[in-house]
């Protein structure tokens, strides 16, 4: 049975599971190659790259995850809100708005 019901729950405990900085930083590594690679493929018309995508993301929040964090990707469990939280994530972080949802979720950032 699954633990979280709707985004707003995950949330905070998707922060939780990324609750140290190297975890995070590998996290941003990963979705900015993600973002790179997307864009290099769109605007090239190399299609084949997409492939890379799920590759480039997943390597380093997996190595993020069992080799720092050591715990279980959410992404395990929750796939699609994973995706979307990590965008997220990322997003707060190169806006600078990432410390307040890090505190709200009791996290030291």
């Amino acid at each position: 049975m699954r633990e979280h019901t709707n985004f707003t729950q995950f949330w905070p405990f998707y922060l939780r599971e990324h609750s140290k900085p190297a975890t995070r930083a590998l996290h941003y590594f990963g979705t900015s190659l993600v973002v790179v690679i997307a864009i290099a493929a769109a605007l090239t018309g190399t299609w084949w790259m997409f492939v890379a995508l799920p590759v480039a993301g997943y390597f380093f929040a997996w190595i993020a995850h069992f080799g720092v964090e050591k715990n279980r990707p959410a992404t395990f469990t929750y796939p699609l809100w994973s995706l979307a939280a990590d965008f997220r994530m990322w997003w707060l972080w190169l806006t600078g708005r990432l410390g307040p949802e890090l505190a709200k979720a009791g996290i030291e950032s």
